[in-house]
């Protein structure tokens, strides 16, 4: 009974970091992201258009985070997200992919 319980308190803890990840992302998507990936603004791809996105995964993570950390056409260095990190970038592109 102790192993059943102790499992399903490190499941919620588990859960709750990933829900606390998916809010942080979220929210630096708001901040830095959504003005352009919603309206498509600039030749953006917008948020969750997958026909739009399947070019520029095929290139690959690293490829993406180049462009991502470096500008790209009109999305400027870091896509307005300065304190992001690189794999706060791969969950973002993860996340606007989907």
């Amino acid at each position: 009974m102790q192993k059943i319980l102790l499992a399903a308190v490190i499941a919620g803890l588990f859960a709750g970091v990933s829900t606390a990840q998916a809010a942080g992302i979220q929210d630096k998507y708001n901040k830095a992201c959504a003005a352009c990936h919603n309206s498509g603004a600039a030749g953006a791809p917008k948020k969750g258009d997958k026909a739009a996105w399947a070019p520029r995964l095929k290139k690959g993570d690293a490829a993406l985070l180049n462009s991502v950390k470096n500008g790209f056409k009109a999305m400027p260095p870091k896509g307005l997200c300065t304190d992001c990190t690189d794999a706060d970038f791969k969950a973002l592109i993860k996340f606007m992919s989907n």
